[in-house]
């Protein structure tokens, strides 16, 4: 960003342009993704817009950022809810899938249109290695039984996991059948142990 909003006018300002923005990524592409069409979904002048965003690409890196925060949050939450396994995998699944649900067009253009995915990646070092710890903590809890194999490597694996499934499913666009999100709680529930 240019600059960081101050003032909730300025901050209600930014969201408003960060949600246009994701609504017509998910829904043009990124070839229909233009600036002025964010600013006119977004109620706000091309002048506001360009306050805080000073290209589209950065506009794009603030809408990957957003969903970054919306994923640790679920997450988070299905974490310290302190439910035992099987609640906790129903809770974690659903709140990941709710989070791709809101512009499930969205993630394939991050994915696979949008420039700057790479270096995006590598800023955010950080934001990863917070996700891999709380599936790391998650499994320290959850495991059934434990083996040689550590705690931060089944994290990792069962997080590539879930967002293989959840982005192929909306790149595909079946993310809201109820039998992608059984299957991928049962199978998280299988590799941490619970055979019920």
């Amino acid at each position: 960003m240019r600059k960081e909003p101050r003032q909730a006018r300025s901050r209600a300002t930014v969201e408003a342009v960060i949600e246009a923005g994701a609504h017509i990524l998910s829904e043009q592409g990124w070839v229909g993704f233009t600036t002025n069409k964010v600013a006119e979904a977004a109620g706000v002048s091309i002048g506001s817009l360009y306050q805080y965003f000073p290209d589209k690409v950065s506009l794009v890196g603030a809408i990957r950022r957003k969903h970054l925060d919306d994923s640790l949050a679920a997450v988070r939450n299905a974490l310290t809810a302190g439910l035992p396994l099987a609640g906790f995998v129903e809770i974690l699944v659903s709140n990941i899938i709710e989070a791709h649900r809101i512009h499930p067009g969205l993630h394939r253009v991050l994915l696979d249109e949008a420039p700057g995915l790479e270096s995006y990646r590598n800023q955010n070092i950080q934001i990863e290695a917070q996700y891999i710890s709380y599936f790391t903590e998650a499994v320290a809890m959850h495991r059934q039984k434990k083996t040689e194999t550590s705690d931060e490597t089944i994290g990792i694996t069962i997080s590539d996991a879930i967002d293989g499934v959840i982005h192929n499913a909306a790149r595909r666009g079946n993310l809201h059948e109820p039998r992608i999100r059984h299957e991928l709680v049962r199978m998280i529930r299988l590799y941490l142990g619970d055979a019920s």
